[in-house]
C-alpha cells in the first residue's frame, strides 16, 4: 500500500534531485528541439536537385523542351551537357551526375512522323532508394510531355476508356517533413525516457544513496513512482517546444492536443518501465547506457518510423506488435494527421498501458528482490 506522505516526501527530493542536473536536462530539451529540426531537414527521402548530365544528340526545339522539362521540375539539376558517352561514364562514375538523360538523333522527327521514340535515363543505383525515386519523377516527366505532344498533334483526342484520378489523403503534398517530426518526437521521447530513468536509478547505486533508501520505510513501487512523477512532468513540458517545431514545419494538428498528451504521458511511462527494467540489472552508469542502446536500437528499428512494419518478415512484425513506439507512432499520425480521435485509437492505447503496466510490474518485482 503506497503511502501518500512518505511517496510526497520522496518525489520532493527527486524532482529537486533532478532539476539540480543540468545535464540531464540539456539533453532532454536537446532531444525534443535540435535533433528534431536536424533529422528534419537533414533527413529526407524526397530527392531534389538531383546532379543530371543531358546528352542531346538531336539538339532540336523539341528535345531541348524535353531537357528543360527536367531542368524546371526542381528534381533534376542540369549541371552538365555533352554528346560522348564516355563522358556520361566518367561523371556517373565520378559522382559528378546522379542521372543522365539521353536523348536518341531523329528523336523530332520521329516525334512529327507519330513514331514512338525512347528517351534512356541512366541513373547510379548505388544509392537504390534515390535511384527509385528519381526513376518515379522521370516517368512523370516524360509522360506528361508525350501526353502534351500528343493532345497537340490530334484535333480531338479520344477520350481514354479508364481514367487515372489519384487523390492523396491526409498528406495531400506528400511533405516527408510531416513525417519526420512526428517520429523525431516519439523517438526523442523513447530515448527520454529509458535513458534518463536507467541513468537516474544506477547513478544512486553508484553514490550509495540507493542503500540509504533501502533501510527508510520507502517500498519498492513509491520509490519508483517517486522517481518517475517528475521525469514525467518535464518529459510532457518538452513537448511543448517539439510541438512550436512541428507548427513551424507546417504539420497540421488535426486532432486533440489533450489526447495527444495523453497518448505521450503513457507512452513515457512504458519507456520509463524500460529504463527500470534495465538499471535493475545494471550495477553502473556505463553499463546502464549500453543496455539502453542494446534495448533502444531493435525498438526504435521495429516501430515503422524507417520502414512500415508491413513491409517487414513476418515474424518481426509480431516482434514490432510488442514495441510501445509503434503503437504510439500510430496514435501520432493519427491524431495530427488524420484527426482521428479515441474511437480510432483504443487500440493503441490499450496496447501501450498493457506494455507499461508489464514493464513496471517487471522493474517492481525485480527492484524488490534486489532489495531483499
Amino acid at each position: 500500500m503506497i503511502d501518500a506522505g512518505r511517496l510526497a516526501a520522496v518525489m520532493r527530493k527527486e524532482l529537486i534531485q533532478f532539476l539540480r542536473d543540468r545535464l540531464m536536462l540539456f539533453l532532454i530539451v536537446y532531444l525534443y528541439t535540435v535533433e528534431i529540426l536536424m533529422c528534419t531537414y537533414a533527413l529526407s527521402f524526397d530527392v531534389r536537385h538531383l546532379p543530371t548530365v543531358v546528352a542531346d544528340f538531336d539538339r532540336s526545339a523539341a528535345s531541348r523542351l524535353l531537357a528543360e522539362r527536367f531542368r524546371s521540375s526542381g528534381y533534376f539539376d542540369v549541371n552538365h551537357q555533352t554528346t560522348r558517352d564516355v563522358e556520361i561514364a566518367g561523371l556517373l562514375n565520378r559522382g559528378k551526375a546522379l542521372a543522365a538523360l539521353v536523348i536518341p538523333p531523329e528523336f523530332s522527327r520521329r516525334l512529327a512522323a507519330g513514331t514512338p521514340v525512347s528517351v534512356q535515363l541512366l541513373l547510379d543505383g548505388s544509392n537504390a532508394n534515390t535511384a527509385s525515386v528519381a526513376q518515379g519523377y522521370a516517368q512523370r516527366i516524360v509522360q506528361a510531355y508525350a501526353l502534351e505532344r500528343f493532345q497537340a498533334s490530334v484535333p480531338e483526342p479520344p477520350v481514354l476508356p479508364v481514367e487515372h484520378r489519384p487523390r492523396i489523403w491526409y498528406n495531400s503534398e506528400l511533405k516527408y517533413a510531416y513525417f519526420m517530426v512526428l517520429s523525431m518526437i516519439a523517438l526523442a521521447g523513447m530515448m527520454v525516457g529509458v535513458i534518463t530513468t536507467a541513468a537516474g536509478i544506477v547513478r544512486e547505486k553508484e553514490s550509495g544513496t540507493i542503500e540509504q533508501m533501502l533501510v527508510t520505510p520507502v517500498r519498492p513501487a513509491e520509490l519508483l513512482v517517486a522517481k518517475m512523477l517528475p521525469m514525467l512532468l518535464v518529459g510532457l513540458l518538452a513537448l511543448v517546444p517539439s510541438l512550436l517545431i512541428a507548427a513551424w514545419v507546417g504539420v497540421p494538428m488535426r486532432g486533440s492536443l489533450a489526447l495527444f498528451f495523453l497518448f505521450s504521458a503513457v507512452f513515457l511511462v512504458s519507456s520509463m518501465g524500460i529504463g527500470i527494467l534495465v538499471a535493475t540489472f545494471a550495477d553502473t552508469l556505463q553499463q546502464a547506457l549500453l543496455m539502453s542502446f542494446f534495448a533502444l536500437f531493435p525498438v526504435l528499428f521495429l516501430s515503422g518510423t524507417l520502414v512500415p512494419v508491413e513491409s517487414m518478415p513476418v515474424g518481426f512484425q509480431y516482434l514490432a506488435e510488442l514495441s510501445p513506439l509503434t503503437h504510439y507512432m500510430e496514435a501520432i499520425l493519427g491524431i495530427f494527421l488524420k484527426g482521428v480521435g479515441m474511437e480510432v485509437l483504443w487500440h493503441s492505447f490499450a496496447v501501450i498501458v498493457l506494455i507499461a503496466a508489464v514493464l513496471l510490474a517487471g522493474g517492481i518485482l525485480h527492484l524488490r528482490r534486489r532489495m531483499h
